[in-house]
């Protein structure tokens, strides 16, 4: 186990103290190992929070690791308690639209369609296929958890903080907040035909916060993901606003970033700095050693779902963030 950090600065005895954690992606034996390791101690089906201090969980709890049920119900019980918040990920955003029918589809196909044998289908189901096989497809189970996965907020704004799976953006989640879609809120079948709508705002605002922005690429240019599908758009970093040319902010697995390399930088694309509280963001998949992005963001995905470790920041009310803040495991506390 590898593990780093500062105890920071004294806790203003207003501000609670937060512990941010990146993609878990079903896999439970990292996550009790990171919890223990930062003094979280087992408590019924979950973990109780040290005195002062509550986790923020930054989405993608399921698909592809072994336990996912096991992190669902850690999670799930550490937010009943109150020892924990969660916002939602593209993932279980996924995960909602695969079990719900869409109320206008003739052949009773689902908002994300999985029962056809179109390619799109065929991808929906294997991106699928290890939360499906676990909790058991159509079951009272899968139904109950998709039912809370709809109780979880797109966003989080903590004061000191905040927090979403892809990235911020103020008017996204004001936008969110005037449709009634936000912390507190359940997400309801008419926000989710909106969220689904083509080319529809709350459908704009959902894939910002939860996916992060893409970008198309330029004629002829393309990228091939982790599973091997070929894209020809590009997700960006748009929080680097020291970027100089196009290529430094396009998020693209090892090894793809000389194909974006000499791209024009796209006329729509303006980037500036962040202002106000720091932000905490997932859902990006980066490599290497843990480091943050910019005083004032942090991507806490550094690919626990493979084998990267899964990585916290320990927010004690800064308002610049730091690498000493980092905390981190790479060994599970149990075999996957």
């Amino acid at each position: 186990m590898m593990q780093r950090t500062e105890q920071g600065n004294t806790m203003n005895e207003l501000t609670r103290a937060y512990d941010l954690i990146g993609d878990i992606h079903g896999h439970a034996g990292k996550m009790e190992a990171l919890l223990l390791a930062m003094g979280y101690m087992p408590s019924g089906r979950g973990y109780k929070a040290p005195e002062g201090r509550m986790a923020v969980f930054l989405g993608d709890l399921i698909d592809r690791g072994p336990q996912q049920l096991r992190v669902l119900e850690i999670a799930r019980a550490m937010v009943e308690s109150g020892d924990a918040l969660s916002i939602m990920g593209n993932h279980e955003f996924n995960a909602i639209g695969y079990l719900t029918v869409h109320p206008k589809s003739p052949e009773g196909e689902c908002y994300r369609p999985n029962r056809g044998s179109s390619a799109k289908c065929l991808k929906n189901r294997a991106q699928h296929a290890a939360f499906l096989e676990q909790v058991g497809e159509g079951s009272t189970q899968h139904h109950e958890w998709v039912r809370w996965f709809r109780s979880l907020p797109p966003f989080l704004d903590l004061g000191g903080l905040r927090a979403v799976h892809g990235c911020w953006d103020d008017e996204a989640v004001a936008l969110l907040k005037q449709a009634g879609w936000m912390p507190g809120s359940v997400l309801s079948d008419e926000l989710l035909a909106a969220a689904y709508e083509p080319s529809g705002r709350v459908r704009w605002a959902r894939e910002l916060l939860t996916c992060g922005l893409e970008l198309p690429l330029s004629e002829g240019r393309y990228i091939v993901d982790k599973a091997g599908h070929r894209h020809d758009n590009v997700r960006v970093a748009n929080w680097r606003h020291w970027a100089e040319e196009f290529h430094q902010l396009a998020l693209v697995p090892k090894g793809q970033e000389e194909q974006l390399r000499g791209m024009e930088w796209p006329a729509e694309l303006v980037i500036s700095a962040i202002e106000g509280s720091p932000i905490f963001v997932g859902h990006h998949w980066f490599t290497g050693h843990p480091l943050i992005e910019s005083p004032k963001l942090a991507c806490l995905d550094w690919s626990a779902a493979a084998d990267g470790p899964l990585v916290a920041y320990r927010w004690d009310g800064e308002q610049e963030l730091s690498n000493n803040k980092l905390f981190w495991v790479r060994e599970s506390r149990h075999a996957d």
